[in-house]
């Protein structure tokens, strides 16, 4: 039996399997479908890390801001763990405690607004109000006329409860976000540099851009909060000054909380002299609530969305209304940890676009 006969018994029985020299799917079609499995998992992490976004976004500004003391006390105790949690305890002293301050004495003054709209619902207290501040019996009587007064305030006053009921379960949920706000903090304080190291492996960027990106990143996070922190002093010094000038009690308290207000997004320091003002014009004292009333408006109301801006735009080489659209928009898309994400996403975007266009 010749060779040739011999050599498909000696390949054994049953079907061969031949080895492709080129792949099933063309390339340009295997790396679409790579890159849309890609995009799809990268959509699938988004909405997995979406209920994180807030405690992440907080804890990498806190990791930001406390990195430099955390390097200092690292410099003379090699012991990493030790370390970031005083750097945590340091962080909880002069961030959270101010916050909780904001937040209880905030619930008991709209808890004392709810109470006294209660006390206002009955068909007598027209004439009572009358009777008891003549100076304002004219506008009463106008108002009887044209509106049911006891029903406003019965309004108002469900409005109050139900805005103090969502700020008892904001402040549950709040306190969950601060958990895992240090929860992340711990890592991103011990681990910042195997971050960066695993970020900066990642992106497409060579050394040089990558490390423009990351410098762009922390001079916008100072920037935002150091910006935020001299804008609300600002009103707190404001507001404590218009309440010694019309001699209204307890100014400096009431300053520092108009101040620490001013930090809360979609909140601030008319919090605290709006319901001072109906009181002044309850009490027949018109002249010091129109005071107030400007002077809460024009000055401590707009002050922020001026100085803000400037200081803020000032520091990342922004123009002013660019900056504004940042801060704004923002807080509009993400919420309160937008005053801080927003210009962090534009200040991103123009880095990349300055390291796309020198490269």
């Amino acid at each position: 039996m010749s060779a040739d006969a011999q050599t498909p018994a000696s390949a054994g029985p049953g079907p061969q399997l031949a080895t492709p020299t080129e792949p099933a799917i063309p390339q340009p079609y295997s790396r679409f479908a790579l890159i849309a499995l890609i995009c799809a998992g990268l959509v699938l992490c988004y909405l997995i890390t979406a209920p994180f976004i807030a405690a992440l976004v907080w804890a990498f500004t806190l990791a930001v801001l406390f990195a430099p003391v955390e390097a200092l006390f690292r410099a003379r105790f090699p012991f990493p763990a030790l370390t970031v949690s005083v750097t945590m305890v340091l962080a909880a002293i002069l961030v959270v405690a101010p916050v909780i301050f904001v937040s209880a004495a905030l619930i008991d003054a709209v808890a004392d607004s709810a109470g006294a709209m209660a006390g206002l619902r009955s068909a007598d207290d027209l004439p009572r109000l009358a009777r008891d501040y003549p100076a304002i019996a004219p506008a009463l009587a106008w108002i009887e006329g044209f509106a049911d007064f006891p029903l406003i305030f019965q309004s108002l006053g469900e409005r109050l409860e139900q805005w103090g009921t969502n700020l008892v379960v904001g402040s549950i949920t709040g306190t969950i976000t601060l958990l895992l706000t240090f929860y992340f903090l711990f890592y991103m304080l011990r681990d910042r540099v195997r971050i960066v190291q695993a970020i900066g492996e990642t992106l497409p960027l060579d050394a040089v851009q990558f490390g423009s990106l990351v410098q762009d990143l922390k001079k916008t996070v100072f920037a935002s909060v150091y910006g935020t922190a001299a804008v609300s002093a600002l009103q707190g010094l404001l507001g404590g000054l218009v309440f010694w000038w019309l001699d209204l009690p307890s100014p400096v308290f009431w300053g520092v909380v108009m101040g620490l207000l001013g930090i809360v997004p979609f909140l601030g320091a008319f919090i605290v002299w709006v319901p001072v003002a109906i009181i002044l014009m309850l009490d027949g004292q018109w002249s010091e609530a129109l005071i107030l009333i400007v002077w809460g408006t024009f000055v401590v109301g707009l002050i922020d969305n001026i100085v803000y801006p400037v200081l803020v735009g000032r520091q990342l080489a922004l123009h002013s209304a660019v900056t504004f659209i940042a801060i704004v928009g923002g807080i509009i898309v993400f919420g309160a940890h937008g005053f801080v994400l927003g210009p962090l996403v534009v200040a991103a975007v123009l880095s990349l676009v300055t390291s796309l266009r020198n490269s």
